[in-house]
Formats: C-alpha cells, structure tokens, sequence
C-alpha cells in the first residue's frame, strides 16, 4: 500500500512495497540510504548496502545502516549465487558503464532484481529537444551535457526488449510520474513510455533453463 504524506519518496516505496518482510536486501549504489532505512525500520529486512562515496557511507552508518564502501561492479562478485531475495538498483542504471554484466551479477547473486530509471522518452524530453535543438534539462534530468553522470539514454520500451535479450522475467512494473517534490506521485497506465517519468522492474531468472 503506498500511502501519500509517507516522508519516503514514492518511486521508493513503491519499491518498499514489493519486497516481502524479513528478507535479505541488497541495495547498490544506495545514497544516503533511504530505502534501506525505510525497508529495516517498517519490514525488518535484513540489508546490505554498497555506495562509492565515504560521506554516504558514513551517513548510512549513523542510521544503523549495514553499508560498503566501493564499486558496485566489483563488490557485487564477492557474494555467492541467490545470497539475497532482493537486489535493488534504484535510479543508478543510467549511470552503469556496462548495464549487462551488472544487471546479470544482480540475477546470479539475487533471487529477483529491481531496477528503475528515468525514462528518457518522456514527453516533455521529446518536446524540448524538438523545438528547442537542445539536449534536454528538465525536473528529472537536472543536468547539462557537460556535467551530466547520465551515460546511458534508455526508456521503458527499451528496458523491456533489454530483459527479453537477457532472456529473464519481468515479474512487476511501475510507471510513475512524481509529483510534491517527490514525496506524492501516480501511477501511469496509458502510453507509459511517454507519460512517464520513471520506469521500475521487479526482473526474474531465465525463463528457460
């Protein structure tokens, strides 16, 4: 149940709401730890948490937070097959240098992955590149070409026809635009790939063996 007012952002607690209470979490590139704090105070989730940088991971710690320090293309190959229910890379696969192994080390080591992302087909993106000639700077997409961590583009139909080529499952989805500074937001049904702002997959193994 997503609930408005929650001091969550929703594209997080939507995630939250899909993962089952007590398990094993994963979370890469988690920030600050929000969703992880979220997960182990309302679903008593057992986490782990890697982010790359030291003051994030020190915020982390002082909420009671189990977080690493370092990459998450590294440190995800130390843990064994199925070690966690859930893995979770929230906002950060645009920023992947190389999306395919990471996304597969997430489906060995996890029992299922979640993943979102902006969606770069937005309309409002469309638009401004249209009568503009500009690369786009919106709300979601703060960021000049110059200065930008984004070095992916991808949208939701691309995400898609992205975990059919992997050959895994996807087992939920949520398209949403976000709204009240991100605390409130909807769920979009219609044309998602073009009214929506951000994209999340909850992504199973292989369908065939």
């Amino acid at each position: 149940m997503i609930s408005e007012g929650e001091n969550t952002r929703y594209d997080l607690r939507i995630i939250a709401s899909w993962i089952k209470p007590e398990s094993r979490v994963l979370g890469l590139g988690c920030g600050e730890g929000e969703l992880l704090y979220f997960l182990k105070t309302k679903k008593q989730v057992k986490e782990t948490g890697i982010e790359i940088k030291e003051e994030r991971v020190r915020t982390c710690i002082e909420k009671g937070l189990s977080v690493l320090q370092g990459d998450i293309n590294e440190e995800i190959l130390d843990y064994p097959p199925d070690y966690f229910d859930y893995v979770i890379l929230s906002q950060t696969l645009q920023q992947v240098f190389e999306p395919e192994s990471l996304i597969c080390s997430m489906m060995k080591i996890g029992k299922q992955a979640i993943v979102s992302f902006p969606n770069f087909c937005h309309w409002r993106i469309r638009m401004q590149l249209l009568f503009s000639g500009h690369v786009p700077v919106t709300k979601e997409l703060p960021y000049e070409w110059y200065n930008t961590p984004n070095i992916r583009v991808l949208s939701i139909n691309d995400f898609r026809r992205f975990v059919e080529r992997l050959n895994f499952r996807i087992l939920k989805e949520a398209a949403i635009v976000l709204r009240d500074m991100n605390q409130n937001g909807d769920i979009v049904t219609t044309y998602p790939n073009l009214f929506a702002s951000y994209g999340i997959f909850m992504i199973g193994k292989q369908k065939f063996i």
